[in-house]
């Protein structure tokens, strides 16, 4: 009797372990798809709020957005007869940037790339500029420069929109090295935050903006982005790269 009476109790609690294991999974698959619908509303509402910048045709104005998705730069193709080879790249052109915001940068800069008739990027090269005023537009190159192919549509991007102290500071502002004091002190007055997608842009972004000075012609540095040069009849290609 007092055998039959324990194999019941067992039986009983193994069903009743069995019923909550069953309660438990079935509130942690609730709480989880919960969790995955909060995320992605969550993304979508980011990509809502800043737009992808445009491919516009050479001869058609390009446009970058800011942090909050509003139009912040425009930008034109000076030079439009572009026509490089892997063979025969082209290694510059020129671009106005025009600020269409209603704030005074201390710094911008960004790409511009290149995609050919088959919507392939074919080439990227890096601008800057300092001291843009709204309403205001400036002649830059692009000296990284590498384009393969004869393009028939480009767009530029913005990665860094650093406002004065006084103006609203924009997320992802990262401030270049800068020589005088003053405009240090303000460049270190700004909100500084990142966007990394891959693990060369995220260790890109815990070092200041680099640039190298070769013969007193200035030139933007990234880690990753190759630069190449010329030294007598020898072309010299410099890549800059975290040590391992």
């Amino acid at each position: 009797m007092k055998t039959a009476l324990f194999k019941i109790c067992l039986i009983l609690a193994a069903c009743a372990a069995s019923a909550t294991m069953t309660t438990t999974h079935a509130q942690q698959q609730t709480g989880g798809a919960m969790t995955s619908s909060s995320d992605t509303a969550q993304m979508s509402a980011a990509a809502e709020t800043r737009p992808a910048e445009p491919r516009v045709p050479l001869a058609e104005r390009a446009q970058a957005f800011d942090a909050d998705g509003r139009t912040a730069l425009g930008g034109l193709l000076r030079t439009q007869q572009l026509s490089g080879t892997p063979d025969a790249p082209e290694r510059n052109t020129r671009i106005v940037i025009e600020n269409r915001s209603t704030v005074f940068y201390i710094y911008v800069s960004g790409w511009a790339t290149f995609y050919g008739a088959d919507g392939v990027r074919c080439g990227e090269g890096m601008w800057k500029l300092e001291a843009l005023a709204p309403n205001e537009s400036a002649e830059v190159d692009t000296p990284g420069l590498r384009l393969t192919c004869a393009p028939t549509t480009w767009r530029i991007v913005a990665t860094n929109l650093v406002t004065r102290s006084g103006d609203t500071a924009k997320p992802g502002q990262s401030a270049p090295a800068q020589s005088d004091a003053a405009t240090t002190s303000d460049a270190s007055a700004l909100t500084t935050t990142t966007d990394t997608t891959t693990t060369t842009d995220a260790r890109a972004r815990t070092v200041p903006p680099l640039e190298i000075n070769v013969n007193g012609k200035t030139l933007p540095l990234q880690l990753g982005n190759p630069l190449e040069l010329t030294v007598g009849r020898e072309r010299v290609r410099i890549v800059v790269q975290p040590a391992p």
